[in-house]
């Protein structure tokens, strides 16, 4: 079954403004650009034979679109998969500086880019993201298939999501990311992804990693960085202002862009609502949910996770504590649920403070700490997508 998505994204260039739009593989960038600019002209270096056109000669490039007339083409140009030929940067600065044309710049990441030293048009396009499905655009919410699929849109609703996932992972994860020059040693990749499953959403381990796959420290972290640069991974860093508790303040988090991806990865075939498993999709998919609205909304706030030395966690603090959320696979919470959370709100008396959860309707805990609001999943996703969290 194939659905259309509305998607949340909106760009709004004035004139003489560029931009790029930077996303994971098959989360929807180029469907979005075609629908939403149907008059734009295209240039895709996936085509081949339009990548090799411009590969020794990218000054073409600049000859095709001097001699269009922007009173028949308009004045948008949209170049899909920039990454793949860096040297054409050059050519649509010129055009930049000095036409009206416009250029929407799509790629996957912009790693490649940089590491050549590659113009990056000095600040003049702004930077817009793409992201697989958020909780505005799905109409028909599905936890378990979330956990199960994904939010790619072309996985949501595949009916063999395990071929899909195991194409994306092979096919994209360690084909594509060496096929750009990112890695050199294709196994050592392929073992550092198996690898993840083992620390994927945990306080990361780059010594115990490396023993598991072969190589020394310093590669893992690279193998990370590049997940990180290519849109497929976040580190989530801790929260580090102590107030009296000994906290974990240096190591960080990992979480794959996608819940079913990473399950995939993990191998964890998730039939239900509840277990560690569950648990652990709900906390990465708040985590993702989170990152999306804040990066789509130009918010400005961090997102850490606060935890002590000697145990007690919060998943998430967004801004300098100004909102804690705890995240729970249950419906039914109660005040030995809430240690970690009440553990911080002993520090920090001026947050709000979450449960994101399944019960069925929102409740209101008071404690000696504070109030702590218990919401549903999507009552919480609602709030937040209506700026009402933070």
């Amino acid at each position: 079954m194939s659905a259309h998505y509305a998607r949340y994204l909106k760009i709004e260039l004035p004139a003489k403004q560029s931009a790029f739009l930077w996303g994971a593989r098959k989360t929807g960038k180029s469907t979005y650009l075609k629908e939403t600019f149907p008059q734009a002209v295209y240039y895709d270096f996936l085509h081949s034979e339009v990548l090799f056109k411009f590969l020794t000669t990218p000054h073409i490039f600049r000859e095709e679109i001097l001699a269009l007339d922007p009173n028949q083409s308009g004045k948008l140009i949209i170049v899909d998969e920039v990454q793949k030929l860096p040297e054409i940067l050059n050519e649509i600065h010129w055009l930049i500086e000095n036409t009206d044309f416009q250029f929407i710049l799509c790629g996957s990441s912009a790693r490649k880019l940089r590491r050549l030293g590659s113009n990056l048009l000095g600040g003049r396009a702004w930077k817009y993201h793409f992201f697989p499905l958020i909780f505005p655009e799905i109409t028909d919410f599905d936890l378990l298939r979330i956990f199960t699929h994904g939010t790619i849109p072309a996985h949501y609703h595949s009916a063999n999501i395990r071929k899909a996932l195991k194409a994306y992972i092979e096919d994209y994860l360690t084909l594509e990311i060496q096929a750009e020059g990112l890695v050199r040693n294709l196994p050592a990749f392929s073992r550092f992804l198996e690898s993840i499953r083992f620390s994927h959403g945990e306080l990361l381990n780059y010594t115990n990693m490396a023993r598991d796959c072969g190589i020394d420290a310093k590669t893992v972290k690279e193998y990370f960085t590049i997940l990180v640069d290519t849109l497929v991974g976040y580190y989530l860093y801790p929260y580090h202002k102590k107030v009296k508790r000994d906290l974990i303040s240096h190591t960080p988090k990992f979480y794959l862009f996608d819940v079913g991806v990473a399950n995939y990865i993990k191998q964890k075939n998730i039939t239900d609502l509840k277990g560690i498993e569950a648990g652990q999709s709900l906390e990465h998919y708040i985590f993702l949910e989170i990152t999306a609205y804040k990066t789509l909304k130009d918010k400005n706030f961090d997102i850490t996770f606060w935890r002590t030395k000697t145990g007690y966690e919060v998943d998430f603090i967004l801004g300098d504590a100004q909102v804690a959320i705890e995240v729970k696979i249950m419906d039914n919470i109660q005040k030995a649920d809430t240690k970690g959370l009440q553990a911080f709100m002993q520090e920090h008396t001026a947050t709000t403070n979450y449960i994101v959860s399944l019960v069925s309707r929102e409740r209101k805990m008071t404690t000696a700490n504070g109030d702590i609001h218990v919401l549903p999943v999507k009552t919480f996703l609602s709030r937040l997508w209506n700026d009402e969290i933070i």
